[in-house]
Parts: C-alpha cells; structure tokens; sequence
C-alpha cells in the first residue's frame, strides 16, 4: 500500500530534498506540496493524503494553526511537525494542536523517512531531542497539565487564533499508575526516554508486537491520545 504524502514547507529547498527522498521509496508518493499553512489546508482537503511533514515557522498561517485545523476537520491525515533545536514552544503549540509526531529539520533524511513511516503506520514518534524540550517544559516547569487526556487522535479543539501557545486544552486529570503493571511500566519508562518500538522490544528481551500490544494497553489506561502523550505522562510522574 502506497503511503500519499503533502510536504508543507516555505522553504522550497527542504521540500526538494524531501520529494527527492520519498520519489526513491516504493512505498510513498509526494501526494502535493505547500508553501503555507493556507496552501496546505487546500491540498489536505483535495488530495486526502495519509501523512502530512508539516512545518511550524511559516509566513500567514504558521504549521501549528493549519495542524489544528486539520486535525478539528477529521481529516484522516496524520501531521508529521519538523522543528529546530530551538522551537520549544512552537513543539508545544503543535501537541495541543493534535501533531502525531516531531522530528528535527537537521535529522539525517533517513530517519525523517522512517518517521513519515512510523506515523503513517499509526504511531507516534518523538525525536530524542525534542523529548529533551518535553523535559525541560513539562519537568521544571510543571506543565503537564496543557496536554490533553481522552480517546482518538483529534486533541485539537477548534480552529483558534494561531501562535505557539493556543490550542486552549483543557487541563488533564492527574494520572495515577497504580492501574499498570510492572511491565507496562517499563515500556511506559523506556518510551519516555524517546526509545522507538524496536528499541524497547532489545531492552526488555520482547517481540516487536508484544510491545505494541503494551502500549496499546498504555494508551487505554492512561487515557492517553498516543505515543506523544504517554512522553509527557512518563515525565509527569517521575518514571524517567
């Protein structure tokens, strides 16, 4: 099954270097390209691509506005954010907004890929580093509190006035951890730590798919959108 792609950058030379990667995999397509969140809204509406590679700095609408947007629509596509080292509050924003996944813009083309893959498939994904932003925010300064808790992967609330720190989520109810097990508790930590499926299965001595089922198991208990949320909730209870 082909995996159909809209690329959202204003920067015509990432968008290149992205259509140029995909157009050599069997198993993507470059469904169209926008340059703003305008732009992206059109496309997303018209061609119903799988995954959207979203950026957040963008003239207009900025990439956490159009990924509200799209996600309050129902739109089937997932939103894949590219950030930079610096954006915290940009990677904020695009949580609240409904982002399954973030990667880093000076990640190696590859791993994006694998990251458009990964969400594609379902998933969520964290980039290592921007794992370290969530740390920073959601430990020291406590604000666990601006994700969102419930079932599905909307999230977003309505469209609203855009910027890093809209979305408008409603505070989430503390989480207890008391209802998992020992085990779940382990993949709960190592995905804390940024550590991909396959990562964690090595660790813990497990097959890929009884990590999945685990964190399947995660997401209901802890009532948790995806793999995004179970990050932050890691955090907030002092697993890692």
């Amino acid at each position: 099954m082909t995996t159909r792609v809209v690329l959202v950058d204003d920067q015509p030379l990432i968008r290149s270097a992205l259509r140029v990667l995909i157009a050599d995999a069997d198993d993507l397509v470059v469904a169209g390209e926008a340059g703003s969140g305008d732009e992206a809204l059109a496309i997303v509406a018209r061609e119903a691509p799988d995954v959207v590679v979203m950026d957040i700095r963008m003239p207009g609408m900025d990439g956490i506005e159009a990924t509200r947007r799209i996600v309050a629509s129902g739109a089937a596509a997932r939103v894949l954010v590219l950030t930079t080292f610096d954006d915290d509050e940009y990677v904020f924003g695009a949580l609240r907004a409904g982002a399954s996944g973030f990667v880093v813009k000076d990640m190696a083309l590859d791993d994006i890929l694998a990251a458009v893959r990964v969400v594609a498939a379902g998933d969520a994904i964290v980039a290592p580093r921007v794992t370290r932003l969530l740390v920073a925010h959601f430990v020291t300064t406590g604000a666990g509190g601006a994700t969102t808790g419930g079932g599905g992967r909307s999230g977003g609330g309505a469209a609203g006035s855009p910027g890093p720190g809209s979305g408008g989520a409603a505070p989430a109810p503390r989480r207890v951890l008391d209802q998992i097990t020992e085990r779940e508790r382990e993949v709960l930590t190592l995905i804390g730590q940024g550590r991909s499926n396959h990562e964690i299965a090595g660790a813990l001595h497990i097959t890929v798919a009884t990590v999945k089922a685990h964190v399947a198991r995660l997401l209901t208990k802890l009532d948790a959108r995806d793999r995004v949320q179970l990050v932050i909730i890691a955090y907030e209870r002092g697993l890692v």
